[in-house]
């Protein structure tokens, strides 16, 4: 606790804060501060949940230094202010100080399919609005994501429970194990009552290498491998072939489940590495090793065959491993738009939908990683606001509706 008091008192109060221009959801970060130091915890915890509704998450998992922490002022001659701490603090006292109830229904009914950041964020927002939200989730628990992307030890999945017994008091119905697209389809939606329906299904398609022994039984996805990590025997020698976010995490929680030498293999140096820093360096302090400039030829049962990619060597090597992680990145499923007419991908595999979340298929909307591929929390949480507007809007241009689904 006085460490958050430490950092919160080194903040400078600035009349234009850089660090809420840095964050893409625009955190009150400086009124937030003031209020916390002034005691008014509780005040602080409204304006930052009312600004973000996942602000408890996006404190622990937002790469601060790229957004808020990075754009300090103080960064130039001290230590930044520790945003990310003193949000959580805020966020976790706001959440379990805060007695959330059903607000008086508008009559409107809205459909989720999906319960991810971008998911949770706008049945959030719509439901407080007197929004009749029914959300739809193919696993059997919420969060997406949030759920089965984000190891443990960086997220304690505990705070999903507490969102999810928020999301039930406010209304929101949660339908657990259904995809929505092939038996239940968004014509099926509509006739049933729901006067608009939102997309946040995500990223779950792992992208191949489309190289030799790629479907063998020691090689593995990593977006599949985070779902379920205690359900996989990796061995003691374990490669990682990426170097993204996603590539750090999986390399860390193999570590944690009884891998003995975990390495990371990528084609180019570790500057060139799509991973933030502070994942790179948390990596490194857990022990995983970096194999930099190799590129994988072909997975074997015994481990990878790779080329040299460095300017002064092309030659072939060898790299032992009882398992093979891919982590090159994933794509959105297509199966809601290949079973339902109106809607229609981008070349990139996304699904189509325009900066405020309208699609090609009217009263369908989208926002997430679903649209623009895997990006952050808060930025999933800014998308679903402006989406949120998009839907409102949408429904103004309705008739008048008493009935509720």
């Amino acid at each position: 606790m006085q460490h958050i008091i430490n950092s919160a008192q080194s903040c400078l109060d600035c009349k234009k804060p850089k660090c809420q221009i840095g964050c893409p959801v625009g955190t009150p970060i400086a009124e937030m501060i003031r209020l916390f130091l002034s005691g008014n915890i509780k005040e602080a915890g409204e304006k930052v949940f009312n600004n973000n509704p996942l602000s408890i998450i996006c404190s622990l998992v937002c790469p601060h230094e790229k957004h808020c922490e990075g754009h300090c002022i103080l960064n130039k001659k001290h230590t930044p202010v520790n945003v990310g701490g003193i949000e959580n603090y805020i966020s976790t006292y706001y959440i379990n100080y805060r007695e959330f109830e059903k607000p008086t229904p508008n009559g409107r009914n809205l459909a989720i399919i999906g319960s991810g950041p971008a998911g949770i964020s706008l049945a959030m927002i719509m439901a407080l609005k007197g929004f009749n939200v029914t959300m739809y989730e193919g696993n059997n628990q919420i969060g997406g994501v949030l759920r089965y992307g984000i190891p443990d030890f960086r997220l304690d999945k505990t705070i999903l429970d507490k969102i999810e017994d928020n999301l039930k008091k406010i209304g929101v119905k949660i339908r657990k194990n259904i995809m929505i697209g092939k038996n239940i389809t968004l014509d099926d939606l509509h006739r049933d009552g729901f006067d608009a329906i939102f997309i946040g299904t995500g990223v779950w398609a792992p992208k191949k290498l489309g190289i030799k022994g790629e479907s063998l039984g020691n090689v593995h996805f990593a977006i599949d491998y985070l779902k379920t990590p205690k359900a996989y025997d990796l061995g003691k020698k374990v490669v990682v072939v990426g170097a993204g976010n996603v590539a750090m995490d999986v390399a860390r929680t193999a570590i944690r489940n009884g891998a003995r030498d975990v390495s990371i293999m990528y084609r180019k140096g570790e500057n060139a590495m799509p991973a933030e820093r502070i994942e790179i360096e948390h990596a490194k302090i857990d022990g995983v090793k970096f194999n930099l400039f190799k590129s994988p030829l072909e997975f074997t049962q015994e481990g990878i065959k790779y080329v040299n990619t460095s300017e002064d060597d092309n030659s072939n090597g060898f790299e032992p491993a009882d398992t093979i992680l891919v982590a090159i990145s994933q794509t959105a499923r297509d199966l809601i738009v290949k079973n339902n007419t109106g809607l229609s991908l981008g070349e990139n595999g996304l699904l189509k939908s325009d900066e405020n979340g309208i699609t090609t298929r009217e009263g369908v909307f989208a926002s997430g990683d679903v649209v623009t591929g895997a990006r952050t929390v808060v930025e999933a949480v800014a998308f679903s606001k402006r989406v949120a507007i998009s839907i409102e809007n949408y429904i103004d241009t309705l008739p008048a509706k008493n009935e509720a689904v």
